[in-house]
């Protein structure tokens, strides 16, 4: 073990929200957290509007790739954060251990307009994801 508190973010796509929170928290907690992410319904890739927003912030995920919740089964996480709306009511199928906990964000996915416009989407929902899940893992599982 790591000595580290271990948080498993959950998605349904894991292609956006779940992907920056996971590259936001092994970056700025690193020395406390240890973050996954995962989704009920994992998409083709990490969205290239989050990789573009998380770049931004000088966190590289373009090597990140969306992945199944299912072999994190019965990992020992201290706490399982959702962050959408889907995989919260996909969570009390969550068989692994840890504090389950539901921090909704929007879809910036879902965002339309002109190619700025969305990507104001994923800055906007980055912002959130950095002020509000890490101001909570500070606090402690």
């Amino acid at each position: 073990m790591s000595g580290k508190n271990r948080v498993l973010v959950l998605c349904t796509g894991n292609s956006a929200r779940s992907q920056m929170a996971e590259g936001l928290i092994n970056t700025q907690l690193s020395d406390t957290w240890e973050a996954h992410s995962a989704g009920t319904k994992p998409a083709e890739q990490v969205h290239p509007l989050a990789v573009q927003a998380m770049a931004e912030l000088g966190i590289d995920i373009s090597h990140h790739v969306t992945k199944d919740l299912r072999p994190f089964f019965g990992e020992p996480f201290d706490m399982v954060i959702t962050v959408c709306d889907n995989a919260r009511k996909s969570c009390p199928a969550w068989l692994g251990g840890g504090t389950v906990e539901h921090m909704g964000f929007p879809d910036p996915s879902l965002a339309e307009g002109s190619p700025e416009e969305r990507l104001q989407a994923f800055r906007d929902v980055r912002d959130a994801l950095q002020e509000r899940l890490l101001n909570r893992l500070r606090e402690g599982a």
